[in-house]
């Protein structure tokens, strides 16, 4: 990721207003009476989850795909996000639903999957399973910036609502395809042009939004230890920006006695998008239908 500074003052502390962009969440009814909830990452979109959410429709399944608070709005008041803002989108969209259905399943991606297990502890006895997907707990991926370590140094400083990150190749992808439609808005976007934003995600990291994400798993690692919801993590052996100690750690500390890993060996960090993103599909269907993983 490539650094950018940005002084703009004027921007910085206005009040939250709304966002610019039309919300793009979405719902599919289904047959099975069952349903399933995706949450889309940290500066992403419910885009990235929209084949998912297709494949499991066909197989029956209500799905849920709501955009997470302050996604789609312009990126200064998207820095000025907590984490709970983000988990109370995701916390309204079970209350909306809940009661309606036989089971109620969740699943995330990165940041998505930290809130997915958030729910799962809250609501204890109720989420029916957790699907993981690509989680992140540490950004320890093979392309993660060797300053890394630096960045907590500016956490707790004015510093960090005027530093951003701007995301390089490969994007969390490995299909040359895709990554190349997104090369071509990322390459040329600016902090303040939401242009593409709500099929592509932000194409900048606020500073504050990393912070933000450290404070979720600070708080994910005092539920771990108390959270028996059925598990699935799933996350590409070469994933670009958390490795599989990241699903490794969760398995480790969770107490659910039906849990599993699946490792991918074509993909890299958005898998609900790339090359073996069917692959996924099956895994999450076969999973929430209480078929075991076979070697």
């Amino acid at each position: 990721m490539a650094v950018k500074f940005s002084a703009n003052l004027k921007n910085l502390f206005k009040a939250k207003g709304k966002s610019d962009l039309p919300d793009n969440g979405f719902e599919l009814p289904g047959q099975n009476g069952e349903a399933i909830i995706l949450i889309h990452g940290m500066t992403g979109t419910p885009h990235e989850m929209r084949f998912l959410a297709n494949y499991l429709n066909r197989q029956g399944y209500a799905v849920y795909c709501p955009r997470l608070a302050n996604h789609g709005a312009p990126i200064h008041i998207l820095q000025m996000s907590q984490w709970q803002d983000f988990y109370q989108t995701v916390r309204q969209s079970y209350l909306q639903i809940r009661g309606q259905f036989k089971q109620i399943y969740v699943s995330g991606l990165s940041m998505g999957a930290l809130l997915a297990l958030v729910l799962s502890h809250e609501f204890k006895n109720e989420i029916a399973g957790v699907s993981c997907l690509s989680p992140t707990l540490f950004y320890d991926g093979w392309n993660s910036p060797w300053y890394r370590f630096l960045l907590p140094l500016a956490y707790n400083t004015p510093l960090k609502y005027f530093f951003y990150f701007k995301e390089e190749p490969p994007y969390g992808i490995k299909n040359e395809a895709v990554r190349r439609r997104i090369h071509e808005f990322y390459s040329h976007a600016k902090l303040d042009n939401l242009e593409q934003v709500a099929q592509y995600g932000y194409p900048f990291f606020p500073l504050t939004l990393l912070y933000q994400l450290q404070k979720l798993v600070k708080h994910l690692n005092g539920c771990l230890d108390d959270i028996s919801t059925p598990i699935q993590l799933i996350q590409a052996k070469h994933d670009d920006m958390s490795s599989e100690r990241n699903s490794q750690f969760i398995y480790n500390r969770v107490r659910s006695s039906r849990k599993e890993l699946v490792l991918l060996h074509n993909s890299y960090h958005i898998i609900t998008a790339d090359q073996e993103r069917n692959t996924v599909a099956m895994h999450m269907q076969r999973f929430f239908s209480g078929k075991p993983l076979v070697s």
